[in-house]
């Protein structure tokens, strides 16, 4: 299914009144057929919406989403050509009362955790702060048999978790590449992009109710190949859109050579693996019948 995303109109004042509180995801895919499944059932009962957007995936992804948007119908899928055109499904929603969530495939959540956040944010906690910073372990290795993960936290790694307040803004003017990057946000009075709350730095994992597994030196697509053992950090959208015309080439000859295309990997790996490595009990990610 391939559709143009309109951005929501709330511009009739009776409608307007009766815009509740509400969080709205919003992922970004491409060949994620590995862990979308789970991606999504994690952030099931945490929003309201969540919005899919499918950027002309080669694997079994395109399949994975449908399946489940036909049993859960909050989930709505676009498949997209057009980086861009992700951030346009959510800019509508700049200055009404909605937390705006967005998710990579690569991003698999703590859904107990997410539902105990969702009902203080609800209640208006953290109603101050732009944008919140959750915990994160960055993966290198998943045992899937025994539940664990082994990587590196943030702190002190980086955490890359992306949860927006759309009521302290005006606007979001569509951005140049993928969603919730770039463009011009155009903040309301007394508000600004300063007010970033980084809960990661205040909680530890075990008590954290926003933490995430960051799958990114992992496998994530069925028709991904490996380097040498190893899964090599794939390109953001950004990296693709910034390549020079040579740059562009030089990706384009590797992978005709069946070389793998990283985007930024040295600043990936310098980011995501700080401090020690760990090993963790993440049973709690993957409950339920959905093992992937």
């Amino acid at each position: 299914m391939t559709c143009r995303p309109v951005a929501p109109d709330y511009t009739d004042s009776c409608f307007e009144e009766m815009i509740v509180k509400k969080i709205v995801g919003i992922v970004l895919v491409k060949n994620e057929d590995i862990f979308i499944s789970r991606v999504l059932l994690n952030i099931l009962h945490f929003c309201d919406e969540i919005i899919v957007a499918d950027n002309a995936s080669t694997d079994e992804t395109a399949e994975k989403i449908q399946q489940l948007s036909r049993q859960h119908h909050k989930i709505q899928y676009h498949r997209i050509t057009t980086i861009s055109v992700s951030h346009d499904l959510i800019q509508g929603y700049a200055g009404r009362d909605v937390w705006v969530f967005g998710v990579d495939g690569d991003e698999i959540y703590d859904p107990r955790g997410l539902q105990s956040l969702r009902e203080q944010l609800l209640a208006g906690a953290y109603e101050d702060w732009w944008l919140i910073f959750g915990n994160v372990l960055h993966c290198v290795a998943l045992n899937r048999d025994e539940k664990t993960a082994r990587g590196h936290f943030a702190p002190p790694c980086r955490s890359m978790t992306k949860l927006y307040n759309f009521a302290m803004i005006e606007s979001w003017k569509s951005s140049s590449g993928e969603r919730l990057h770039g463009g011009e946000v155009i903040f309301k009075k007394g508000f600004g992009p300063e007010r970033r709350f980084e809960l990661y730095k205040e909680v530890p994992w075990e008590e954290s109710l926003f933490r995430c597994l960051h799958m990114c030196f992992l496998q994530r697509s069925s028709i991904q190949r490996s380097w040498r053992g190893k899964y090599v950090p794939r390109p953001n959208p950004a990296d693709i859109l910034s390549r020079t015309y040579l740059q562009q080439s030089w990706s384009l000859l590797r992978k005709l050579c069946g070389l793998p295309v990283a985007g930024k990997q040295e600043w990936k790996v310098d980011k995501f693996t700080r401090g020690p490595m760990v090993s963790c009990d993440v049973a709690d990610f993957f409950k339920g019948d959905v093992l992937s």
